[in-house]
């Protein structure tokens, strides 16, 4: 295909239909499920399901089948089934992965923007889902689009965007099974809920931390009392909590100290963090607001990004027991409730793991005191397999043709759960996990938005190399 074809072709979908039906989305207040309990009944994931549907119906795309999927009460998933063109029918099945379902709107939004207001402003979609990631099937569909017109080929493909990614994809599994049949041998998987450093180049995501998480009560009294009284008798809660804790975590250090949480990092891995850090120097140290004097955990760029990639970390995220300090009386309270959310690195195994932290917080408890462990959540990572030849070729290709810089390689902090679930399931596949983030994206904070130019680049590569797949 001849590349500035593709291009302009992807900017014309973009400027004439993307943009207007995502800026529409932008404006469905479509909640993941853990944030509105009651998301069947407001019907706001209904409604993005039913926006990006119609959009699809008007693409026109030769024998392409959209289905809307529900099981029982879980969240529906949208799907687009595009079959393969001429000559590459015995490719196997593309999954291209996104999802619908949002964050909460948070307060702090700054004038003029907010959560549910789509404003295109210097090249920047605002709006909560713009960047995460609500553009992803627009994105797969056009580069299909712009590959078609323009003499490319692709292998069957299906668009699979589910609602209920940011509650972290609990019925994913189920969907999974229920439509094994339907998506057959799955040989390559694109998804695009992810980016990297900057907006210059073309980022691949090769690892996904897993992740952890408990809400951990010390209860040390059936009803609060006057603390000049009962202190120095009855030990505090929260100096409880912090004992069991100093067992898990290291507070001077942050480093997890039980072993299930903890991994060898593979050499290839490291040789990937070495050359991220060489082309974006202190990318990890600008990318935060550190307050006042505030310095990063360490001053390396290497250990930064391995303590972001491949190393646990446990981030305190909640807390309940405790008055507002203005309304807080000389009172030692009766209990203290900490949620505990631990990121794993991606080989780490999250059962494992969390079992070794609830042990860790039950056993030998200070002073007897009452331990409850409540709301426990665990999911693997996952570690990108070694790259195809055919892959990296294409990747070498669109990042000369299309971004001018060599791709890189990055680790995701976070996580996306659908990626552990699929390497799991299809072994064999090649994955290009990658997207329009940046570092200053703002995903889950107020100001989200999408870098419009970074997303028409990654639809040209994405349309590039669904096509070297078909060949390959």
């Amino acid at each position: 295909m001849d590349q500035q074809t593709v291009s302009n072709s992807v900017r014309d979908r973009w400027a004439n239909d993307v943009l207007p039906s995502l800026s529409g989305l932008v404006e469905i207040p479509a909640l993941s499920p853990v944030f509105d309990k009651d998301w069947a009944k407001t019907g706001q994931l209904d409604a993005a399901i039913d926006h990006v549907k119609a959009w699809l119906a008007e693409r026109e795309i030769p024998g392409a089948a959209i289905d809307v999927v529900r099981l029982g009460n879980r969240s529906p998933v949208l799907l687009l089934d595009v079959p393969a063109t001429e000559g590459a029918e015995d490719k196997g099945t593309v999954l291209l992965y996104g999802h619908l379902d949002k964050q909460p709107p948070v307060g702090g939004w700054s004038d003029g923007l907010g959560p549910w207001k789509a404003v295109v402003e210097d090249g920047k979609l605002y709006g909560r889902g713009s960047a995460d990631d609500g553009y992803a099937g627009y994105a797969a569909t056009v580069a299909m689009e712009a590959l078609r017109a323009n003499g490319g080929a692709h292998a069957r493909a299906v668009v699979l965007l589910e609602t209920g990614e940011e509650s972290g994809s609990p019925d994913l599994p189920a969907y999974l099974e229920h439509l094994s049949d339907r998506l057959g041998e799955v040989t390559f998987v694109v998804c695009l809920d992810s980016g990297g450093n900057d907006y210059d180049r073309l980022w691949l995501t090769t690892s996904l931390r897993g992740l952890a998480q408990v809400h951990v009560t010390a209860r040390v009294l059936d009803s609060a009392q006057h603390s000049g009284l009962a202190s120095g008798v009855v030990p505090s809660s929260f100096r409880v909590l912090r004992n069991l804790i100093e067992r898990i975590e290291n507070s001077a250090t942050g480093e997890i100290l039980l072993a299930e949480c903890n991994v060898e990092v593979p050499a290839n891995r490291r040789e990937e963090i070495a050359a991220t850090a060489e082309v974006s120097p202190g990318g990890s140290r600008g990318t935060f607001p550190l307050n006042g004097s505030t310095r990063p955990v360490a001053d390396d760029e290497i250990e930064l990004l391995l303590g972001n990639s491949w190393r646990p970390t446990l981030s305190v995220i909640g807390a309940s027991g405790f008055p507002e300090p203005a309304d807080a009386g000389n009172v030692l309270r009766e209990a203290t409730t900490l949620a505990l959310s631990f990121r794993l690195p991606p080989t780490a195994d999250s059962a494992s793991a969390l079992a070794a932290i609830e042990k860790a917080l039950t056993t030998d408890v200070p002073y007897s005191a009452t331990i409850e462990i409540t709301s426990t959540e665990h999911a693997d990572g996952w570690n990108a397999p070694a790259t195809a030849p055919w892959l990296a070729d294409a990747l070498g290709k669109v990042s000369d043709e299309v971004f001018g810089q060599p791709w890189r390689a990055v680790g995701l902090g976070g996580s996306i759960p659908f990626m552990g679930l699929l390497g799991e399931k299809y072994p064999r596949a090649q994955f290009l996990v990658t997207g329009a983030l940046g570092p200053d994206s703002n995903a889950h904070v107020p100001d989200e938005w999408l870098h419009l130019d970074q997303a028409r680049r990654v639809t040209e590569a994405v349309a590039h190399i669904l096509d070297a797949h078909a060949r390959s």
